[in-house]
C-alpha cells in the first residue's frame, strides 16, 4: 500500500485549502487598522518598525566590530 496515492492527494489538497482560507481570515483580524481620518498607522506598527530597526542596529554593531562577538 502506497502512502501517495490519489485519495491521499485530494485530501491534502483540500487540507490545503481549507488552511490557507483560515490564516487568511486570521492575517486579516491581525493587520493593524488604519485610522481613515488621520491616515496614520497604528501605533503598535510604528512600535514594530522602530524596534526591528534597534535591533539589526544592536546586530550590526555587533558583527562589525573588533572580532570577538562575545566579550568578557
Amino acid at each position: 500500500m502506497s502512502i501517495f496515492n490519489r485519495r491521499n492527494a485530494a485530501f491534502g489538497w483540500l487540507a490545503w485549502l481549507v488552511t490557507k482560507k483560515a490564516v487568511r481570515f486570521v492575517a486579516k483580524d491581525a493587520v493593524p487598522k488604519v485610522d481613515p481620518k488621520t491616515r496614520r498607522p497604528n501605533r503598535a506598527a510604528i512600535a514594530v518598525v522602530v524596534a526591528s530597526a534597534v535591533g539589526a542596529a544592536l546586530v550590526w554593531r555587533r558583527l562589525s566590530g573588533d572580532g570577538d562577538p562575545y566579550p568578557d
